[in-house]
């Protein structure tokens, strides 16, 4: 299986190609957050450095999400219509699998983090089981204190994973203790090579069909709604006084 694996759902952009799971050439960036122009680039050079052609591709893995909008949308438009055009698979894996599968091995359950501001983070909870990557708890947008709080309820030790734990490491030592263990920097950003390897063992879903998984409106969107949710309220209060 010849697969092309794309993740550009946050700061890092990562494309990969790999041949029934040898990596064969991979590229990854982080923090330009210049999806929309070096994604396509950088597909491109992976598939030069490996000798392909696009009719070589057998699947295209793509990272679903959640993180930021644009990210995901970037990423999920590409690998649509590169399956789309060449009639092959496409397996989205979620965004947080592909970091909770940098720690391949481990023991404890993992915990892969993406801060999604205001307090609030996109996370879940995953466990390797016999060589394979189990979900725990289903990814979530929620406050970083009330999934402290849920986690804390559970047993076991956590392994958090991620760049973005970084911001919540302290209050992550403060609560957890000796039940918190840290992933080395090495682990920390989503390879496109880890998304090609989970995607072996994924199902793959129609490109016409698929969506992103955002887990939460875009904040642009939010406000709108908020701004246009009390105008419509305004309206209604004038409306009503005026009939009294």
């Amino acid at each position: 299986m010849k697969t092309l694996a794309i993740e550009s759902s946050n700061q890092t952009m990562s494309a990969a190609v790999c041949e029934n799971g040898r990596l064969l050439a991979e590229v990854t960036t982080n923090g330009n957050l210049q999806h929309s122009t070096q994604l396509m680039p950088a597909v491109d050079h992976v598939m030069k450095l490996a000798g392909w052609k696009p009719a070589d591709l057998e699947c295209i893995a793509v990272a679903k999400g959640p993180g930021s909008y644009t990210g995901v949308r970037i990423g999920a438009t590409v690998a649509k219509t590169l399956a789309w055009t060449l009639a092959i698979p496409l397996v989205p894996i979620s965004s947080l699998k592909v970091i909770a599968g940098n720690c391949e091995g481990a023991a404890h359950k993992l915990v892969p983090m993406i801060d999604a501001r205001r307090g609030n983070c996109y996370t879940a909870v995953y466990q390797f089981e016999d060589n394979l990557l189990v979900e725990r708890i289903a990814d979530t947008h929620i406050a970083s204190e009330e999934w402290f709080q849920r986690l804390l309820a559970e047993e076991g030790t956590y392994l958090f994973v991620g760049e973005d734990v970084s911001k919540y490491r302290e209050r992550i030592g403060e609560l957890f203790k000796e039940r918190a263990l840290f992933a080395g920097e090495s682990q920390a950003l989503p390879r496109a090579s880890v998304l090609a390897t989970l995607s072996e063992s994924a199902t793959a879903e129609d490109p016409h069909t698929f969506v992103p998984s955002y887990l939460k409106k875009p904040e642009a969107e939010e406000k709108w709604e908020q701004q246009h949710l009390s105008n419509r309220r305004e309206d209604y209060v004038e409306r009503v006084d005026s009939s009294i």
